[in-house]
């Protein structure tokens, strides 16, 4: 099992996801994607990413002005 991390703060909306998409397409089934971003719309989209491709959301919490969260693929 690998975990990627990715900061995408600075990035606007949908930047972010976009971001955690890509780098979902190199990683196996069963590998994590750590994702910090500060985005507004950051948690709504990537919940509704996670939706959308299957996805599992593990955790999601606020660090200072960003969030950060942890997908598993």
């Amino acid at each position: 099992m690998t975990t990627q991390t990715l900061d995408c703060k600075g990035l606007k909306c949908p930047h972010p996801v976009l971001q955690v998409r890509l780098t979902a397409t190199r990683l196996k089934a069963g590998d994590l994607i750590e994702v910090v971003a500060d985005c507004s719309t950051f948690e709504k989209d990537l919940r509704d990413y996670c939706a959308q491709a299957k996805r599992t959301l593990l955790w999601i919490r606020q660090e200072g002005t960003a969030q950060r969260a942890q997908v598993k693929l």
